[in-house]
């Protein structure tokens, strides 16, 4: 059980322009989680296999009461896969739903008693005028087939990103939904707001009367834009949530927590995020990322068929395209450990779900709007469907944290930084994505004097001036903004005068 998006906008040329940095950035003064000593465990080697392709961002994955896996497709179908033959075939297609760029049909939440109650539920975008919004609608499961469709939550603000919608059943049998900040952050502090929270609501769309608010479907807020979400055995809710530009965040969800977007990214670590923490009792992070790697859907792994992974959340990832495994300790309220796998292979990975006998599946997502998994992708036979299982038992290992820091000469810093922060909006070649995100080449402040260039990526922009914000950083180190301008002013502008740490200084004095 899991689920979605992303973001975005459309640009006025000067924000297009100057938005050459909406990446996402490192770290100032947060904390990493520190790497704790290495554990060992029992290990099998991963065995990997294709089970169904040439599918259209299959966005939401699921077991299905009938042993395949059930999948929505963003363009409007509910479809289901068999494990073992891979055929695929179609159980509904909705005409109502409106995808465009990160909406559609996102998320799918089977009961998990349905036999009792029948019912599967699905999330999606729709228009009403001009207006883009989203609902949840019940289905009853009959005869292999979808019918009766019943809206139980409507009128979700939506826009073209930052959506949210994965859905999942708590261990009470209510159904917990996420919803993206539709890019206003205000409104995650918001709990008027249906946006940037986990809500919680009754099978038939009413409020459970155990909810932290009276009548109101909000269960946690203070969200940006959370992707994943799975409720694991040991009691615990968890969410996988974007950041903007640092933070990627894995969250232990709790009844009327506030998890502190906009004011606080990741860990209650900067003065400012302080004050607002102990004012607002602010809930930190488990787990938090910087380079920024886009988690999407997450599962809890309690078999033991693939022992290294026993007792761990696994996670999804678009921008970094690998699948983490992050071990939990014996309470679940801590990451202790993680492991990467499949970086890079299949491209962007969107979802995930785990087979009663302890297979886990994952799905691409290189046919989305955002083609960001490099050279070769989509495949030809894109989208997928991967199983991962056991095999071959091998020598105990060590689980530890990834890799130490990489040293990198001057120039390679520059092209690392870009392709950690900047490469997914921009492209490796620089062109952007047309209407959506800058070109880099061409660009005249990548041809002008520095100073301006400096200014706008250290003091950003306001949204209320242009169609895109862009974060201000500030944070950044004067000798790794100079690294990186001097990158791309090489790679996509004409040969200038090297900026340095010096000229980053002066430009933060006013000088």
């Amino acid at each position: 059980m899991k689920r979605l998006t992303l973001f975005i906008g459309s640009l006025a040329i000067v924000a297009g322009v100057m938005t050459v940095f909406a990446l996402s950035r490192p770290v100032r003064d947060k904390v990493l989680v520190p790497a704790v000593l290495p554990q060992v465990r029992d290990s099998v080697t991963i065995e990997e296999k294709v089970v169904a392709n040439g599918l259209d961002v299959p966005w939401d994955i699921t077991w299905g009461p009938d042993n395949w896996i059930w999948f929505t497709e963003q363009k409007g179908l509910v479809r289901k896969a068999n494990p073992s033959t891979g055929e695929v075939r179609t159980i509904l297609s909705i005409p109502e739903v409106h995808m465009q760029r990160a909406v559609g049909l996102l998320g799918l939440a089977i009961h998990p008693d349905i036999k009792r109650y029948p019912y599967v539920f699905v999330d999606y975008s729709y228009l009403v005028d001009s207006t883009l919004f989203l609902k949840v609608v019940r289905f009853r499961y009959q005869e292999g087939g979808l019918v009766q469709p019943t809206t139980i939550l409507d009128r979700i603000p939506a826009t073209e990103t930052h959506n949210g919608s994965r859905i999942i059943f708590d261990a009470t049998g209510r159904l917990l939904i996420t919803t993206g900040d539709i890019d206003r952050g205000r409104l995650s502090q918001d709990v008027k707001s249906p946006n940037g929270k986990i809500l919680r609501i009754n099978i038939d769309g009413t409020i459970p009367s155990d909810n932290p608010i009276p009548g109101n479907p909000v269960w946690s807020w203070g969200h940006r834009n959370s992707q994943g979400l799975v409720w694991a055995p040991n009691g615990n809710i968890y969410s996988s949530e974007h950041g903007d530009v640092t933070d990627d965040e894995i969250n232990l969800i709790k009844k009327g927590g506030n998890y502190g977007w906009p004011r606080v990214e990741g860990m209650c670590d900067t003065r400012k995020e302080q004050g607002f923490c102990n004012d607002s009792s602010v809930v930190e992070a488990l787990k938090i990322w910087t380079p920024t790697i886009a988690p999407a859907g997450i599962e809890y792994y309690g078999s033991h068929l693939i022992p290294q992974w026993h007792n761990s959340i696994l996670v999804t990832t678009l921008k970094d395209a690998s699948l983490r495994v992050l071990q939990l300790n014996t309470a679940g309220n801590a990451v202790e450990s993680e492991q990467i796998y499949l970086s890079g292979k299949y491209g962007r990975l969107r979802d995930v779900c785990v087979s009663p006998s302890g297979d886990v599946y994952v799905s691409t997502s290189n046919r989305d709007w955002n083609k960001t998994a490099g050279p070769g992708f989509p495949a030809d036979d894109d989208d997928k469907i991967i199983r991962l299982s056991a095999g071959t038992a091998v020598a105990s290992i060590a689980a530890d944290q990834p890799s130490s820091k990489e040293t990198h000469s001057v120039a390679e810093r520059g092209a690392v930084l870009y392709r950690q922060y900047c490469e997914s909006c921009h492209k490796s070649d620089g062109n952007g994505l047309t209407g959506v995100f800058p070109a880099l080449r061409g660009s005249p402040y990548l041809h002008g004097e520095p100073k301006a260039l400096i200014d706008v990526v250290v003091a950003g922009l306001d949204r209320e001036q242009y169609l895109q914000a862009m974060p201000a950083f500030d944070f950044l180190a004067d000798d790794q903004i100079a690294d990186l301008l001097n990158y791309v002013r090489r790679a996509f502008g004409r040969p200038r005068p090297t900026i340095t740490a010096a000229d980053v200084k002066a430009a933060r004095l006013g000088d």
